[in-house]
């Protein structure tokens, strides 16, 4: 009986990790609650899995003036842009400048903004060491991880003083 408790929590474990996607905020500050002062209740909802296994939650803020907009998101689903820092470990970076961003454009509709130059200050903040981490100005959270296997190493000594 003993062996087959530890199998099950064996089992578990190897199930939980691969399940392991982060859970992200995904959400622009055109929707109520996702601005600078988050609320999660005015976006009615507890985010969502990011789509690849290893993937970070990010907080993308873009100022120009008084003029300011948050994405909230998971850095898979912002491939598309070319200004993503190269150093995504946890905290704040400036966003990169790509010299050869529309580089052969060449026309005068401003609108476009083909070299994406219309925000002056671009921040990313990743985050990946808790689920809907990309909230938070703080970004010291505890590891999930971490407390599942001590929850478990606990688990399986009780078990087994029980049964010996």
């Amino acid at each position: 009986m003993k062996n087959t408790v530890c199998f099950v929590f064996v089992i578990l474990g190897f199930l939980a990790r691969e399940s392991l996607a982060i859970w992200c905020y995904r959400c622009t500050s055109a929707t109520p609650g996702c601005g600078e002062v988050f609320n999660w209740r005015g976006i009615g909802f507890l985010g969502e899995q990011c789509p690849e296994k290893d993937d970070i939650c990010v907080k993308v803020t873009e100022r120009r003036g008084a003029q300011e907009t948050i994405i909230r998101d998971c850095v898979s689903a912002l491939n598309f842009r070319t200004d993503i820092p190269a150093d995504k470990y946890e905290g704040c970076y400036p966003a990169a400048k790509d010299v050869r961003l529309a580089h052969y454009v060449n026309h005068t509709i401003k609108e476009h903004d083909v070299k994406r130059d219309f925000f002056n200050d671009v921040t990313y903040c990743f985050c990946f060491l808790d689920h809907r981490c990309n909230s938070a100005e703080t970004l010291i959270r505890t590891k999930s991880l971490l407390v599942f296997s001590m929850l478990s190493i606990i688990i399986v000594g009780i078990i087994n003083k029980l049964y010996l």
